[in-house]
């Protein structure tokens, strides 16, 4: 990946699973799908911060949303029948699923109640939608995963417009993932699991994309996750299966290694914290949530701007 290994930033527990919360799935339709040995009793996802400071978070096989409070404890907000994999708040205050057997789904956050938002486009079903991301204009960016990876290249990046309107902008993809975008939101930046890469996705003034190319280059591990941006634009990358997130600036350089002090499944961030320079991180191996001190406050999200 790269040729001088970056500086190392160390990371703390900041909460873990209960072990009341963990579930018994070894028979559980989506972990008898994946890859052997990873997690099964629960896989932490998603990790989203409201304006109040609390964290939000998914947990895939057991079908549950989770907020997690500034004293680091879990509280179950929804547990339904799907497949929570990717979770981002909506500066009105809804929340909105990326949920990789049913949807695009919204849940209240108050209510727990979760409804269906987005469950196919064009009459067809997604393959299994994985992560998402609100841009400042409100329109809605989402990965759709499903099995692929080099053995088929067909994963999809699809963007919802505030009017409605749905484009697939690319159907090309092996194994899409997380994504984010750079900041003046010129470039998605997407997370390609299946190929180890970051790919850089510049966008046309109408909105289709060209010139589709590698921005960072990874090896070993499982693959880039989720993704997360600073407020200098330096990238945040989670490493799935490295047990660490890469941070490299605007033209790709590397920065610094964030290192798991717990297992090796990182799956995705999201900055916190007083002043935003705190790097939570979902570890999925030992169900905790991870935090790590950071020079850079995290750019602000879509959820904490002004309505």
């Amino acid at each position: 990946m790269f040729f001088q290994p970056p500086r190392d930033i160390p990371t703390t527990v900041f909460a873990r699973l209960p072990d009341a919360l963990r579930g018994s799935n070894a028979d559980h339709e989506w972990v008898l799908h994946q890859p052997a040995g990873g997690p099964s009793d629960s896989l932490l996802e998603g990790p989203s911060f409201d304006r109040d400071g609390n964290l939000w978070c998914v947990d895939l096989p057991n079908g549950r949303i989770l907020r997690i409070g500034p004293d680091g404890v879990f509280h179950v907000v929804a547990e339904y029948d799907g497949w929570p994999n990717g979770l981002k708040i909506h500066r009105d205050g809804r929340i909105f699923i990326a949920d990789y057997k049913l949807g695009i789904l919204l849940l209240d956050p108050v209510s727990g109640k979760v409804s269906p938002y987005l469950v196919r486009a064009n009459l067809e079903r997604f393959k299994a939608v994985n992560d998402l991301f609100f841009a400042a204009n409100g329109d809605l960016y989402f990965t759709d995963q499903g099995q692929t990876g080099l053995h088929d290249a067909s994963g999809r990046l699809f963007r919802v417009t505030v009017a409605g309107r749905v484009d697939c902008l690319l159907d090309n993809v092996p194994s899409p993932n997380g994504l984010v975008m750079n900041l003046n939101e010129s470039i998605v930046y997407l997370a390609v699991t299946r190929g180890n890469c970051i790919w850089r996705v510049p966008l046309l003034r109408d909105g289709s994309v060209t010139k589709v190319g590698v921005f960072v280059q990874l090896s070993g591990g499982g693959g880039p996750d989720g993704l997360a941006l600073d407020a200098e634009g330096r990238l945040a990358i989670v490493h799935a299966g490295m047990g660490a997130v890469w941070v490299v600036d605007r033209v790709g350089e590397p920065v610094y290694r964030v290192r798991s002090c717990a297992d090796l499944m990182t799956t995705n961030a999201a900055f916190g914290g007083p002043e935003g320079k705190t790097l939570f991180i979902t570890e999925s191996g030992s169900g905790s949530i991870l935090k790590a001190d950071l020079d850079v406050a995290g750019k602000p999200m879509f959820s904490h701007q002004a309505a």
